[in-house]
């Protein structure tokens, strides 16, 4: 068969794909539009107000002087973006664990959930902004006591939230798994865990983003690095256009977490609840 036959083989079985890929492309766009066209909206109106009233850019930076703040700044943006990318994912995936786990214990030992929970709503209770200065005096300007702070915004909701969805199994399901036998951990894997997955997922979208407002506030405390160190130089210096493009590479961070965990809950969770279609 001549190279020509196989190059028109080849293109026939590519094409069907480019059209999927085209297709779904075309789905996502048209699902979003109504946020894609008000998003828009929001930033024409942003920069017809700037026009207008003539604000200062060390005010207000209008959205082209904001576009010009990541192209000139491009370098400095990426290399306070990495710390706290880490700090955020690593507080998310500590904070959630360890709520994860305490919920487990909470649920098969009532007087472990008598004694450590009031804790839990304890340091819930303290401001984050007040919690941090003395992680950072414990810990030091290290990535520890940012990690930590991100992981305590993740923790309280997790523990909250998979507490009563670990207690949201079918009651029939729990006695039928007793009367076959079932120890508690075959209960906790094939029963507990399942019902609590909505629960969990609903949690963790909002640890997702909190945990990058975490990184932030810890940042500002006291770090010569991050996004957070970043927002306090350019207020003090007065770089307005700076400091936007920082706070929507920080706002950008955090929808990506939100849609990577929204992603795994449209995996995990293939069933829906009844009454939602």
């Amino acid at each position: 068969m001549s190279n020509a036959v196989h190059s028109d083989i080849g293109r026939i079985a590519k094409a069907p794909r480019k059209v999927a890929i085209l297709d779904a492309t075309v789905g996502v766009l048209s699902s979003h539009m109504p946020a894609i066209l008000a998003a828009l909206a929001c930033v024409v109106l942003w920069q017809a107000v700037i026009w207008i009233f003539k604000i200062p850019t060390f005010m207000a930076p209008s959205p082209l002087d904001v576009l010009y703040a990541f192209r000139d700044n491009a370098a400095t943006l990426t290399r306070n973006l990495l710390p706290t990318v880490l700090e955020a994912v690593l507080g998310f995936i500590f904070g959630n664990l360890v709520a994860i786990l305490l919920a487990i214990w909470f649920v098969h030992s009532a007087t472990a959930e008598k004694a450590f929970y009031p804790i839990a709503v304890f340091v819930k209770a303290i401001p984050i902004i007040a919690l941090a200065p003395i992680l950072v005096l414990i810990f030091g300007n290290g990535v520890a006591p940012k990690i930590i702070i991100a992981g305590l915004i993740c923790f309280f909701p997790t523990l909250v939230n998979m507490v009563q969805g670990l207690r949201s199994a079918s009651p029939a399901m729990l006695d039928l798994m007793r009367v076959l036998s079932a120890s508690n951990s075959e209960i906790l894997w094939k029963v507990r865990l399942p019902s609590s997955l909505p629960f969990l997922f609903a949690a963790l979208k909002i640890a997702a983003t909190s945990s990058v407002m975490g990184a932030i506030v810890a940042e500002w405390i006291g770090s010569s690095f991050g996004l957070g160190a970043l927002i306090i130089e350019a207020t003090y210096n007065f770089r307005s256009p700076l400091l936007y493009a920082t706070v929507v590479i920080a706002a950008l961070l955090a929808v990506i977490l939100f849609f990577i965990v929204s992603v795994a809950e449209a995996r995990m969770i293939r069933w829906k609840p009844a009454g939602q279609h």
